[in-house]
Formats: structure tokens, C-alpha cells, sequence
């Protein structure tokens, strides 16, 4: 794209496509820009790599510069507003005000209270912002600022059930309640998270690796494997190695607080109907991803305990619901109102 022209849509575009090369997991949000010149050319681009790598502002004036382009009077397309703080790197307001860029066109408001703010540092140096939102541009960086806002981890709940919903037979046997490519689909999921949240009893029970193997092969992330509870859990497989944490509590608010603290964004609920029950009464889970298969058990492990609704009219009800074929599976996906 070097080169090319752009419309400032078409530049902005490019910025989502840059950013989706950066990484799901980790603190820091997805990120991409654009750099063109007065002509509308394109002279520079970036990405963000991931926590303690360059911004995707500065991997862009880089870029411009090893190709011998002027970055001084460009335009800058970035998907989010520019930071103003000094965290792992440099402020990019500050950089790209230095480097002279004339203008900077950006989709999604930072909304950390250190970080955020960038846009009025820009005007004060003499820049010509513009803020110009778009859905996908917000979709990227969901995560990121669910947590900054809420301080918290975006949770999504993650299950797999029987279309009489139960999770396991009446023995306790649950594999497989969903097919391969539903699998997969989890492995893919689990590989963008920061973390798996199960329980104790699961622990105990199934002994699960909880690592994330897309395509069959360990991913290069693994999440933090969580555990809930008070029981010990020692000489299981979540055990292997340092990248573990037990919370012994039963308090799921403690457990994304203590989360939070190591800049986890986004966790996968993989519990067991207990721990599921307990974040949806406390109306801690953000997303509902269900793996629903073409199968009946009648009796067994119910997906759920009770959630204190007692009428019709109580129910929770998802939101923004999606559904998509994975074999002869369905997934279906929902964020619960309010």
C-alpha cells in the first residue's frame, strides 16, 4: 500500500486491516495507522505488536522515514486516539506533534485515565484532530476499553450443552457433548484470552489441560489458567508449570479484581454450573458464547443452578445475538441486557 493513494476512508480502512495483525491477549489494545502525505499518498504504516513494543504511530513514522519519506505535514490515520502518558513507551501525542505531523484522523477515544486524552495535547501543539468513530474500529479495541472503563476483564462464558441443556450425562460422562469443529472454535477463543476461569470441582472432577491448541497444536499464548475456590487442587494437570493462579475465594468480584491487577482484558468462564451461576447472579459476565449440540441426555448435569429468576417476565435476555453452523453444532452468542 506504499505509494498508493487513499481516500480518508480508504486510509482508515487500512488502519483496521494493520491493526488485526496485532495481538488479541495482552494489555494493550489492537492499533493500527496510517500515514499520508498531501498528495493522499500513502508513506508510512504500523501496527502495534503487543505490551513494550513501539505504538502503532511510531512504527509508522518509522516506516516513513526508512523509505525516505517526509513525515512532517502528513496526515495520520490511527484507530485509536493517541496516548498522552508515559507507560512502557513514550507518549505517541507528544511524537507525532514533534515529528510535525499536520493532522490526525482517529476512530475510538481513549478511555484510560492516564493514557486517554491525547487528542487535546494534539490541539495544544497546534495539530488538526479529528475523531471520527466507526464500528469496527470500536469492535477492535472492545476489550481493551471494557476493562479500562469498568476495571475489570471483559468475561465471556463459555459452555457446551445438550439441547435439553445439560452438560453431562447422568454418569458424569461430558466427552464430547460438541463436535470437532466446536472445539476448534473454543481453541481459536481460548488463544485470544488472557485467562481461564474454572472452579474447583472442575479441577477435581475433568482435570483439564486448559491450554489452547488451535488447530491442534499449542498455541505460542496460553492463558493463565485460574482456579476458584478453596479445595486443593495440587497434582493436577493446571499444575505443570508457573503459569497458574488459585484464588481461594468464592467472591467472583474478588477474582476479576485480582485479575485486573495483572492487566488481564479479556477472561473465558469455563466453570462448572456453580461458578457459572455465581457471575451471572452477580451480573459479571459480559458475553454468552454456547455451543449448543444436536443431542439428548433428559437427565444429568443441568448448565446452569439457580439464578434467583422466578417468573417469565425475570428472564435474562441476550442482546446483539448472533448464531453460526460449526459442524452440527450451533454457536450462539449474546451479550445479557443491561
Amino acid at each position: 500500500m506504499i505509494g498508493s493513494a487513499m481516500t480518508p476512508s480508504e486510509a482508515m480502512a487500512h488502519a483496521v486491516k494493520l491493526a488485526k495483525k496485532g495481538p488479541w491477549h495482552g494489555p494493550n489494545p489492537r492499533v493500527g495507522c496510517v500515514l499520508v502525505d498531501r498528495s493522499r499518498r500513502v508513506v508510512g504504516e504500523g501496527y502495534h505488536r503487543g505490551a513494550g513494543t513501539s505504538h502503532a504511530e511510531v512504527e509508522a513514522m518509522d516506516d516513513a522515514r526508512r523509505r525516505g519519506f517526509q513525515v512532517e505535514g502528513s496526515t495520520a490515520y490511527v484507530t485509536l486516539e493517541p496516548c498522552r502518558h508515559v507507560g512502557r513507551t513514550g507518549p505517541c501525542a507528544e511524537a507525532l506533534a514533534e515529528a510535525g505531523v499536520a493532522r490526525v484522523v482517529y476512530a475510538v477515544p481513549d478511555p484510560g485515565p492516564i493514557s486517554g486524552g491525547g487528542a487535546d495535547v494534539l490541539r495544544r501543539r497546534g495539530v488538526e484532530v479529528r475523531h471520527e468513530p466507526s464500528p469496527e474500529t470500536e469492535d477492535l479495541v472492545r476489550w481493551f476499553v471494557h476493562s479500562v472503563r469498568k476495571g475489570r476483564p471483559y468475561v465471556v462464558l463459555k459452555f457446551a450443552t445438550t439441547l435439553d441443556g445439560k452438560t453431562a450425562a447422568a454418569d458424569g460422562s461430558s466427552r464430547w457433548v460438541s463436535g470437532e469443529r466446536a472445539r476448534e472454535h473454543a481453541h481459536r477463543l481460548r488463544a485470544r484470552a488472557d485467562a481461564i476461569i474454572v472452579g474447583t470441582g472442575t479441577v477435581l472432577i475433568d482435570d483439564p489441560t486448559l491450554s489452547a491448541r488451535p488447530g491442534g497444536r499449542e498455541s505460542a499464548h496460553q492463558p493463565l489458567r485460574v482456579i476458584v475456590g478453596q479445595r486443593d487442587t495440587s497434582g493436577r494437570q493446571v499444575w505443570r508449570d508457573g503459569n497458574v493462579l488459585q484464588v481461594r475465594t468464592h467472591d467472583p468480584g474478588a477474582v476479576l479484581d485480582e485479575l485486573h491487577q495483572r492487566e488481564a482484558r479479556m477472561a473465558i468462564l469455563e466453570g462448572g454450573a456453580t461458578l457459572s451461576s455465581s457471575f451471572l447472579r452477580s451480573g459479571l459476565v459480559d458475553e454468552v458464547n454456547a455451543y449448543v449440540a444436536p443431542m439428548l441426555l433428559g437427565s444429568g448435569t443441568a448448565v446452569f443452578e439457580d439464578l434467583g429468576i422466578r417468573t417469565i417476565g425475570e428472564a435474562l435476555l441476550l442482546r446483539d445475538v448472533k448464531t453460526s453452523r460449526l459442524g452440527s453444532d450451533i454457536l450462539v452468542t449474546g451479550r445479557p441486557k443491561g
